[in-house]
């Protein structure tokens, strides 16, 4: 890629070298969290993540005092953060933030589509396919994407992690996918509850058997009511168990 010396973005001349170095974090990798009062639940978490996918990706291990000296940068208290690390002469930490993100307890609605990320245990940059589902599953009045292998079998949401959850013991799909932050935080709370987690194979026709099915991401966890034209029951009781796991997490400074 030759050297981007002026870019012209709505009419304003910004600066070449920031814009060539955006265009160059589509090979990359990245993390989102919730910032409130300066700190974040899962910090360490968030860190093992670069750390793993910048090793594998590049080949290299992560500077984290960098990562949160970046964030500490931000100079935010409460905001959504993502942390990049994209190639450009070597790795390179980028963060940003935007307005923190308050999730409603509204169930919510999916709809199943027959797509499997690239390499789905990184979360890596490049997400044209799963905001193109995510617009499409919304303008047919769902919330979420519900990705599937061709016979049916779930992975995950496009941008979240589906959860089953019977009273006795945490189910997850037993297929190729990222184990987000919020489901290791949930399935660490979950263990010191007494609450088991477990992985089995599941497609949208198994899910109503459970008391609840339930979404988790950076923003927080969420039941599901309906999986394309089937209805699934909420148990308030058992929802208010997860969350509440998930609300004693602890949170860590920046």
């Amino acid at each position: 890629m030759s050297v981007i010396e002026r870019t012209v973005i709505d009419g304003r001349i910004v600066g070449g070298a920031e814009v060539a170095l955006a265009l160059k974090a589509r090979y990359g990798h990245f993390t989102a969290m919730q910032l409130r009062g300066g700190r974040v639940r899962g910090l360490g978490r968030h860190l093992d993540r670069l750390d793993a996918a910048t090793r594998e990706l590049f080949g290299q291990e992560l500077d984290r005092d960098l990562v949160v000296d970046s964030i500490r940068a931000l100079e935010v208290v409460d905001a959504s953060v993502r942390v990049y690390v994209c190639e450009a002469d070597g790795p390179r930490v980028l963060v940003g933030s935007g307005d923190p993100v308050h999730l409603a307890a509204t169930p919510k609605g999916l709809r199943s589509v027959r797509y499997q990320r690239f390499l789905p245990h990184i979360k890596h940059t490049g997400g044209f396919p799963q905001a193109y589902l995510g617009a499409r599953v919304r303008a047919e009045g769902f919330d979420e994407a519900l990705l599937t292998s061709d016979d049916g079998v779930i992975s995950e949401g496009a941008v979240t992690n589906l959860g089953c959850f019977d009273g006795e013991r945490v189910i997850w799909p037993d297929a190729p996918m990222l184990r987000g932050i919020t489901m290791q935080i949930l399935e660490a709370e979950l263990g010191r509850a007494g609450v088991p987690c477990e992985h089995r194979v599941l497609r949208a026709g198994d899910l109503s058997a459970f008391g609840v099915v339930f979404l988790a991401n950076s923003w927080g966890v969420v039941a599901v009511d309906r999986v394309d034209e089937i209805a699934l029951k909420v148990d308030e009781g058992l929802m208010a168990r997860l969350t509440g796991c998930y609300d004693a997490a602890p949170w860590d400074a920046i």
